[in-house]
């Protein structure tokens, strides 16, 4: 919005046209989301509370010391991080892009079913919420409609192609087979934050680690120049999603304010399920889909342990895992949260840095 209205001016007001350069917009949007949610957070907390008095709902086959230390604190602070986004990014993008009406088409829809889903766990007074089925039926209709808008805006015959890591001018044409990988890609991102999503801390700042990683990956797909430098593909426009980011980390930088152990307050779906389906469409956009596997390697981690412990247990009756996600059973094995959560933290940098490389290594 700001430049909409104010860079027209630069012509007359120079100092204006620094609103011309994404990196400058990036800056501010990620200030701007902060300081939203700084402002805005005491607030929400309070009113959070107020509605919900027993706050959320604690799984009776979780950890025991969840029902101790976690019994009371509110949900639904993911609402604080979408409403801090979306403000620094009418304020700093550009709206006339069209991926970023693709993002925030996805925020949204993914916050309203996360919305639900953590409503209905409230009123029930359980752990379940919407019906899996029912949950997935919605990402997938959101994800599939985003998908289609991207393909359309795809550079020429790179709509349904695939990048591969590590190897320069190389790319896999999915054909058709690319709409329900993209949708995957998607889903599959969103519900790996939310599993992620278990301790104090421990989803937000891998979030705010793969957004910088993706702000420095959108920008440079988005700049001709540089992709031809980095023998990347050139996604006209994608440049802009940087400010997305920056507004991801912003808003994510002031959750962690209140979200820091001992929580004051829990994202819960209304958060996680958004910022994952918000990576995950960035992924597809800048077509870095592979590499997100890698910088979002914790997320992987968490989800492919839930996997394996569903399936062993379905094949032989026990379990490979104490508790599943992973950040459970070393919970389980005596590791104190704080513990848990900045080791995990570490892996995220380490492979945050590893799939980095992947920019140069070609």
């Amino acid at each position: 919005m700001l430049y909409w209205f104010l860079y027209p001016l630069a012509p007359d007001f120079p100092l204006f046209n620094v609103l011309r350069y994404i990196t400058f917009r990036t800056a501010g949007a990620t200030l701007t989301a902060l300081l939203v949610c700084f402002l805005m957070g005491p607030c929400v907390i309070r009113w959070l509370k107020k509605k919900q008095k027993e706050g959320q709902p604690i799984r009776e086959d979780g950890p025991e010391s969840h029902l101790l230390t976690k019994q009371g604190t509110p949900t639904m602070g993911g609402g604080l991080i979408l409403g801090s986004m979306v403000i620094s990014i009418f304020l700093w993008g550009n709206l006339a892009d069209p991926y970023i009406w693709i993002i925030l088409f996805v925020i949204t829809g993914f916050g309203i079913v996360g919305g639900c889903d953590d409503y209905m766990k409230l009123k029930s007074r359980s752990s379940k919420g919407v019906s899996a089925k029912l949950r997935l039926l919605a990402q997938i209709t959101i994800s599939g409609i985003a998908t289609y808008f991207i393909m359309q805006l795809a550079p020429e015959n790179h709509a349904t192609t695939l990048s591969v890591p590590f190897f320069k001018d190389f790319f896999l044409d999915l054909g058709w087979f690319f709409v329900p990988f993209a949708i995957t890609v998607v889903v599959g991102s969103a519900n790996a934050v939310n599993l992620t999503d278990g301790l104090d801390g421990l989803a937000i700042v891998p979030v705010m680690i793969t957004a910088v990683c993706f702000s420095i990956i959108s920008y440079v797909v988005g700049h001709a120049l540089f992709s031809e430098y980095l023998q990347l593909q050139y996604v006209a426009g994608a440049g802009e999603i940087a400010v997305i980011c920056g507004a991801i980390i912003g808003a994510s930088l002031g959750f962690l304010w209140f979200n820091a152990p001992p929580a004051m307050v829990f994202m819960g779906d209304t958060g996680s399920l958004p910022l994952g389906g918000a990576l995950g469409s960035i992924a597809v956009i800048t077509k870095h889909e592979l590499v997100l596997f890698i910088i979002g390697g914790l997320f992987v981690i968490e989800t492919v342990s839930v996997i394996i412990q569903v399936a062993y247990f379905k094949m032989t009756g026990k379990r490979i895992f104490l508790m599943a996600p992973i950040h459970h059973h070393f919970e389980k094995k005596g590791w104190a949260e704080p513990t848990i959560v900045i080791r995990f933290w570490i892996i995220s940098i380490v492979l945050a840095l590893i799939g980095m490389t992947t920019l140069k290594l070609r």
